[in-house]
Order: C-alpha cells, then structure tokens, then sequence
C-alpha cells in the first residue's frame, strides 16, 4: 500500500485530517490525532502496522519554540514504513503515549523523555532509561546547560 492511499484511509475512516510530504514520505498530524490514527494503523488489516521501529525527537529550538517527535511505523507482513510526525509546543512538550498499542513504545518514549524531556502521558513507568535518575536536565535540549560535577565527579571539561 503507497502513503497516498494510507492518507486516504485514515482521512476516510477517521475523517482526521493529515497532511503529507510527498517528497520526505512523512505525514504530518495533529498531537491529538495521533494514538487514533496509530491504533487503526495497527488494528486495521489492509495495513497492519506491527512494529514500531522508532522514536526520534527533535528540539528545534527556544527561538523556534517546538520539538518534533517522528514514529517510525513498519507493517512486517506488508513490508511498508511510516514515518509520522508531531508538532509539540518546547514549554510543555507532551504527547498520548502509545505503549498500550506497541510495547516498543515503552523505552523509545522513556528514551526521548531522558534526553528531551517530552512527556508521553499515560506511560506506564516514564523515568529515565539511559542517565542516572538523579541526572539534572534534558542533555539534547538546544538550551541545555551541562552540570559542572556529578557526585563529586567534574563532568563539564573546558578545551
């Protein structure tokens, strides 16, 4: 199935509007459309999308003001990938999570919470994953100011 016809089946059976960027392949919807879209993609059986492969967030900046978190979907049995993407505001970047669709969803969201600060609300145990739980910020925000010593250890080194 191309994302031509993807987009035509959400827009048909949900009457969600989403947009698509034909030449990056990705289709843009809102936040609040997301876990609807997510759990026809996965329930329906002409799409069947199985896996989630991939979370990935982007800050675009203070002066920009949003962060970008792209779901990288992929139907095994139908060998298709979607990429969906959401827009959040950077103050209060939260999103539905969607563990309760894909297990996966479960460390790829505790990762982008880790390292941006995004809370996926609903998830079932969003603390860090790859940094210490006492670890002060979000080390991938644009803004982010590293601690000059952690635990007695200096971890900001000047060149």
């Amino acid at each position: 199935m191309e994302v031509l016809q993807i987009k035509s089946l959400i827009e048909d059976n949900l009457g969600l509007s989403v947009e698509l960027n034909e030449k990056s392949g990705h289709m843009d919807v809102a936040t609040s459309d997301l876990f609807p879209i997510c759990d026809f993609l996965w329930r329906n059986p002409t799409t069947y999308f199985d896996s989630l492969s991939c979370i990935t967030a982007i800050d675009l900046g203070p002066d920009a003001g949003q962060m970008e978190v792209i779901y990288t979907l992929y139907s095994i049995p139908f060998h298709v990938t979607l990429h969906l993407r959401v827009t959040l505001d950077r103050d209060k970047p939260e999103v539905l999570s969607l563990s309760s669709i894909w297990k996966t969803a479960d460390w790829h969201e505790r990762e982008a919470y880790d390292f941006f600060g995004i809370q996926f609300i609903g998830h079932p145990n969003l603390t860090r994953i790859l940094l210490p739980a006492d670890w002060v910020g979000h080390p991938l925000r644009k803004d982010y100011v590293e601690q000059e010593r952690y635990h007695g250890i200096k971890v900001k080194y000047e060149e």
